[in-house]
């Protein structure tokens, strides 16, 4: 087992230890002039070389031989900015219209790439000009003093959620899914959420105000840091269609009404949890980043793809169990690696046989420069090239799988468990492979070794092996390091129909994408077979071992246990991507196996009779869902702010919080997320739910009393809108824009007094006020998408605004563009606010100014009270 340092997945590694980026903090590098964007004369660029990467990738032949210099001088480029124009949010054509006549126009001089002629310019082939390419990197964006203003324009709208900024290839995957509005969408392996904030966008852009799509996207993480990286990211949406879970991509669970609660089939109408569409964009070594992210250069090796490859067949097996039939799933990684790419898709053509088939969708996004996928590439493990299976030593054959290779094929004495004959049980369709005993969390996992798992690319002695080879590839000191001379395979499965985006095409990062499409369920009697055969091979090999028979070597594959006390965002972290090499005495293998399998039958009993005492929280230190039917508190949110009967608030209703009493969020689902959740109850909450909906209502009191202690939340205010009937009033531009400066305003200090008289006679509480600005007809305002509301805390004697600082300044310069209106520095034209006693009130600087929007969650009480500025004494 060894006392070595303990490793886990490289995508928590990664997050946890934030990668270095070496484009900015490089000390060796003076300061820029702001002429020269960014680059002083006497800079050195980061050292772009990795003679195993050259050899390794001239070797398969990425690209023709003619082509290879144009290929490496574009990859030791900094890759260009990018951003896309979030199509659904209230302001994107203001947006569109600032960047073609103001932005476009004012950077012409700062073209500074030969192959660009301009500064930024719409990116041809994503739909409707919504994506964005600049000619500038991310560090000259900060450096370069002439982009300031462009810069912080960036950093502001993406805060907001109106923009995105992301990778320009990283947009291409979610084009390729085809989404519709009534969409059941999977993405498997979401954070940091970049492409589940693109698949949001799509299903709400053709929604008119305070209507829902039908459709949903459940977006899924294996880390639960990672979650909340996402939960951050989508959260910019405000969206009620969306559900963040916490699971292992490849056991991702199933929930089926007729094998985990059969009496509820007849009363239920979503019986199954498929999808209609899967984005399945795994873990990979990440190598056609390394324009983002240079650090690649120097941690790259050979073993990083081959120790993914067989996670991801894993994963895009899952997917494919997952998806409905008829339905299309996007397969994609940022390798250029053909082990991670065609590799794996030839993988599943062959154990899926004619229920899948892979799409040629050369016609779709005609503009995009995409090259066909490889029929013929080879391995290299270890400074060897290799052309088929049968060239594997046979040490090697658990580490080198046959599915890595062209054809597939293995040889006659290569392990079931690592050959490519070995069927995962989540290849099967969505319930094939779910325990009925999953207890809070805690699943059952495989003890899985070799570079191949879940994530870390190998472990250290495999990666000091291969840095060390990679010497013997630049000297060409062995023979079988010689690629011309090994004779490859030739794929007979259609893989040109995979598209490769290469850098120097369109200045971007490199990019594999490959869609597949489900034409019927997978021949479950096949699979069952086959790991029936499995699971026999192991027992017999186990057995064989404890009776001192066989090799000395037990494969850890072949030990299936209950693990005690394991959740599964840490699963398979500390068995994963050890050495299949690495010899365990039999003794010891057999002794441990018991130890381990004896503790987690007790645990496992244990847990069952936990399980019974509890009605909610199944997963360990995860807030339940609650269904919310205090109909006393539906009644009173419903009176004070007139909300209308076509509004559906039963059953769209959740909390995370089991005591009705203290509840501080209530949150709004869409249908179909409602039928999800009802059947994820229904199943024993199979779904580890870390987020879901919109934050519509939010707890709030106040020390004079409030009818209603339940106030609106500013991210629920777009759907609600077009229902309320009470608590709103209607200002003018001049108004609207001191309460967004100012943020607190006494009755008589509005410009309109009349606006002020109406403000006072509202009850006390919360209320909306809307610009009524370009709106005639104040009685349907509420219903036309380009109406500017915010939510405000109507006081005794003032009103206060509730909304963030950030979306404050947003909406100003909004406003402003929109209507032409000038925005004073807030000194200037501030109105007087006086007290009657003469004193000066403070009420941008005062405790009572605090809104409770700015602070975070974890931090600030829900329960903040909310008063009127007071007199200073």
């Amino acid at each position: 087992m060894g006392g070595g340092r303990k490793r886990g997945r490289s995508q928590r590694r990664h997050f946890k230890q934030e990668r270095e980026n070496v484009w900015k903090d490089n000390p060796r590098r003076p300061p820029a002039s702001a002429g020269e964007g960014g680059e002083g004369n006497g800079w050195q660029p980061f050292a772009t070389e990795n003679l195993a990467f050259e050899a390794y990738y001239k070797g398969q032949q990425i690209v023709p031989e003619e082509e290879w210099d144009a290929f490496m001088s574009m990859l030791r480029k900094p890759l260009p900015a990018a951003f896309r124009i979030n199509a659904s949010c209230q302001f994107y054509q203001d947006i569109c219209s600032q960047l073609e006549n103001d932005f476009r126009k004012s950077l012409e001089s700062e073209v500074s790439d030969d192959h660009e002629k301009e500064a930024i310019r719409p990116l041809a082939w994503y739909p409707g000009n919504l994506a964005w390419h600049l000619n500038f990197s991310r560090m000259q964006l900060r450096r370069n003093q002439a982009l300031e203003s462009f810069h912080e324009f960036l950093k502001q709208e993406n805060e907001v959620g109106n923009i995105t900024r992301q990778e320009a290839v990283s947009m291409v995957p979610p084009l390729f899914l085809n989404v519709q509005p009534d969409h059941h969408i999977l993405d498997m392996c979401a954070a940091p959420g970049s492409k589940t904030f693109q698949l949001l966008e799509m299903i709400h852009q053709s929604t008119k105000p305070g209507v829902l799509p039908t459709a949903m996207v459940v977006a899924n993480d294996v880390d639960v840091q990672r979650c909340n990286l996402l939960i951050h990211q989508t959260k910019r949406m405000c969206t009620a269609n969306l559900i963040v879970t916490n699971h292992e991509a490849q056991n991702f669970p199933g929930c089926s009404l007729a094998k985990f609660c059969p009496e509820a089939c007849a009363e239920s109408k979503l019986q199954r949890l498929e999808f209609d569409r899967i984005l399945c964009d795994v873990p990979c070594s990440g190598d056609g980043t390394a324009r983002k992210a240079p650090d690649m250069w120097r941690t790259w090796n050979i073993g990083m793809g081959n120790g993914l490859h067989r996670l991801q067949v894993e994963i895009a097996m899952r997917g494919i169990g997952l998806l409905k039939v008829g339905g299309r799933m996007v397969y994609s990684t940022c390798s250029m690696n053909p082990v991670e790419n065609e590799a794996v898709v030839g993988e599943i053509l062959r154990r899926c046989g004619d229920s899948v088939e892979l799409l040629d969708v050369s016609n779709e996004l005609p503009e995009l420069i995409r090259r066909p996928g490889l029929r013929t590439w080879k391995v290299r493990d270890r400074a060897s090239w290799l052309g088929s299976h049968n060239d594997v030593l046979h040490y090697r054959k658990n580490a080198i799988l046959p599915s890595m290779f062209p054809s597939g094929k293995g040889t006659t004495d290569s392990c079931t468990v690592g050959g490519s004959v070995e069927v995962n049980i989540n290849a099967v369709d969505a319930d094939m492979n779910e325990s009925g005993d999953m207890v809070e969390g805690k699943e059952e996992t495989k003890i899985a070794t070799s570079d191949s798992n879940n994530g870390d690319n190998a472990n250290t002695e495999e990666i000091k092996q291969d840095e060390s080879e990679s010497v013997k590839v630049s000297r060409g000191s062995d023979e079988k390091t010689d690629s011309a001379s090994i004779v490859t395979e030739h794929s007979n499965l259609p893989l040109h129909r995979c598209m490769r985006i290469i850098p120097h095409d369109q200045n971007s990062g490199a990019f594999f994408i490959a869609v597949l499409q489900k034409l019927s369920p997978l021949n479950e009697s096949l699979v069952v077979e086959v790991m029936k055969g499995e699971r026999s091979t192991s027992k017999d090999k186990a057995l064989k071992c404890s009776n001192g028979q066989g090799s000395d070597t037990v494969p850890a594959e072949e030990i299936s246990v209950q693990q005690p006390g394991v959740d599964d965002t840490h699963v398979l972290v500390e068995q994963q991507n050890r050495d299949m090499d690495t010899e365990i005495s039999k003794d010891k293998s057999s002794e441990e196996a018991k130890v381990v399998a004896g503790e987690a039958q007790n645990d496992q009993a244990t847990r069952r009779d936990k399980r019974k005492t509890q009605n909610q929280g199944r997963w360990r230190g995860v807030d339940p869902v609650i269904f919310f039917k205090d109909e006393a508190t539906i009644r009173s949110i419903v009176s004070f702010y007139g909300i209308k009967d076509s509004f559906a608030l039963e059953g769209h209703l959740v909390t995370r919080n089991p005591d009705t009493n203290h509840v501080k969020r209530i949150y709004y689902v869409s249908k179909s997320v409602k039928e999800v959740l009802d059947l994820n109850l229904k199943v024993g909450e199979r779904l580890k739910i870390t987020s879901l909906g919109l934050k519509i209502f939010e707890r709030q009191s106040s020390k004079e009393g409030s009818p209603c202690t339940f106030r609106l939340s500013s991210e629920g205010l777009p759907l609600l809108l077009p229902y309320i009937t009470k608590q709103i009033l209607y200002a003018s531009a001049i108004d609207f824009q001191h309460l967004l400066q100012y943020r607190i305003i006494k009755f008589p200090d509005f410009v309109d007094a009349k606006f002020g008289e109406q403000a006072s006679a509202l009850l006390q509480g919360c209320c909306v006020v809307i610009l009524r600005e370009g709106h005639e007809d104040l009685e349907s305002i509420g219903m036309d998408p380009s109406a500017i509301a915010v939510v405000c805390w109507k006081g005794k004697t003032n009103l206060c605004v509730m909304v963030t600082p950030m979306d404050g300044r947003e909406l100003l310069e909004r406003i402003s563009f929109r209507f032409g209106l000038k925005i004073p520095k807030v000194d200037d034209g501030k109105p007087d606010l006086k007290s009657d006693d003469g004193s000066d009130e403070q009420p941008d600087g005062g405790a009572e100014t605090v809104d409770p929007d700015c602070v975070p969650e974890s931090k600030a009480s829900e329960d903040m009270d909310i008063s009127d500025v007071k007199d200073t004494e």
